[in-house]
């Protein structure tokens, strides 16, 4: 027993000392967040829901990216959103579960900034015997009206998968092209697409709520803990069209996060950003383009655990996420009905670093964590849940300004706010 305590002893040590913002702040204590707050103004002129024709599928809605559609002559047309969202997401749910229910599907959605509607996407030839609940969904650019793969991450029945779509710009459904299938997506979260055929994977546990026996506690142990067995995985698909079973080339990229969750490449293709959920933090990567391989370069704390992240076009980083982890358990469990939120993005600073920052914001981030080195935080949505719960995915469109943020069980699935 004294070797046990003596072997353990350090490792507690560890955590508590990597895990001190997150621990206390978003566990110990319960942040004085706002009603509501929006840096660019009043939240109830500005925010509306996305669900612009009062859709009861259009809720719990996990993550949001830019579809971009450009013409001839690579010229921006439109920078439309599409949004995974999952219903059934209170019966199935892989990461913190239960796993009751995975007959009802989930859907994804296509929001466009011109119409200012959201439509659902019909999933044409998708296999009627298929589960399905998304989480991380990625689609490639269009241009000149051209089809886009979109891969989307299904926490199926039986496994997790990611799944491989093809989608026009006029065309209100989603052809399904194959299923993809890999023994190492044990726990695939988030995607980042390096190509049409190829993309990074986060893999956010080794141990999942599907372990029998030991998947109800071993998981909560690997997210409280922050132990760092996640990873990072580059995939590369057959690009043999006629290949009934394609060939993945899968390689581990970004190994030993805690929690890893989400991913996004930066507008220049050189910096990779993943979510390391356990810990508060986010870990940058330099990437070489041509082999896809990432090299740490450092990482930055923030005031609550993050979820998704997605890069701006300015190369800004923007994050959501939940600074209260008990609360989001009392939601799950239905003690309550909303959970705090809170969106920052993330900028590249040089020179001094001003100890006092993110100053608008009615709870500044500067008041809970140090100031980060290079880098500076700023807070562009808080809530305590009244607003706007538990969000997930903040999308910053630099061009409109418009702010979209997804709610994992947001009664209103996701929200946009316009500058």
């Amino acid at each position: 027993m004294r070797l046990l305590l003596a072997t353990l002893a350090p490792l507690l040590g560890l955590f508590l000392w990597r895990s001190k913002y997150t621990l206390y702040y978003n566990m110990l204590t319960r942040m004085d967040l706002p009603d509501g707050y929006y840096s660019e103004g009043e939240v109830s002129s500005h925010c509306r829901s996305m669900n612009s024709v009062s859709d009861r599928s259009f809720k719990y809605c996990e993550d949001a990216s830019f579809w971009e559609n450009y013409d001839a002559d690579g010229k921006l047309e439109e920078r439309r959103v599409v949004v995974s969202c999952d219903s059934g997401r209170r019966e199935w749910n892989t990461v913190m579960g239960p796993l009751l229910n995975p007959f009802p599907r989930g859907s994804l959605w296509i929001h466009s900034p011109k119409s200012g509607q959201t439509t659902r996407l019909i999933l044409e030839n998708f296999p009627e015997d298929h589960t399905f609940h998304p989480l991380g969904v990625e689609i490639y650019p269009s241009y000149s009206g051209n089809a886009s793969y979109m891969y989307v991450v299904n926490h199926a029945a039986n496994k997790t998968v990611i799944e491989q779509f093809l989608i026009t710009p006029l065309s209100s459904s989603a052809k399904h092209i194959r299923t993809l299938s890999h023994p190492f997506f044990i726990a695939s979260n988030a995607l980042a697409l390096t190509s049409p055929t190829s993309f990074y994977v986060t893999n956010d546990h080794i141990f999942t709520k599907r372990l029998p026996y030991v998947g109800a506690v071993l998981p909560m142990v690997e997210t409280i803990l922050g132990l760092p067995l996640s990873f990072t995985a580059h995939v590369t698909i057959n690009p043999d069209e006629k290949a009934e079973n394609v060939v993945l080339s899968h390689t581990v990229v970004a190994p030993f996060v805690a929690y890893s969750n989400g991913i996004s490449i930066s507008p220049s293709g050189l910096e990779v950003a993943i979510a390391s959920t356990s810990i508060g933090t986010i870990y940058f990567y330099s990437r070489n383009a041509t082999t896809n391989a990432l090299t740490f370069s450092t990482s930055v704390q923030l005031p609550f655990p993050p979820d998704n992240v997605k890069y701006d076009h300015d190369g800004n980083l923007v994050t959501g996420g939940h600074p209260h982890f008990p609360s989001l358990l009392q939601l799950l469990a239905r003690k309550v009905d909303v959970a705090p939120s809170w969106v920052v993005s993330i900028s590249p600073i040089e020179g001094v670093v001003v100890p006092e920052y993110d100053v608008k914001a009615n709870l500044s981030a500067s008041t809970i964590i140090p100031p980060p080195t290079n880098h500076t935080v700023q807070t562009l949505f808080q809530s305590n849940g009244k607003t706007f719960s538990t969000s997930t995915s903040g999308l910053l469109d630099t061009v409109s300004g418009n702010l979209y943020v997804t709610g994992l069980y947001a009664e209103d699935g996701a929200m946009i706010c316009h500058p």
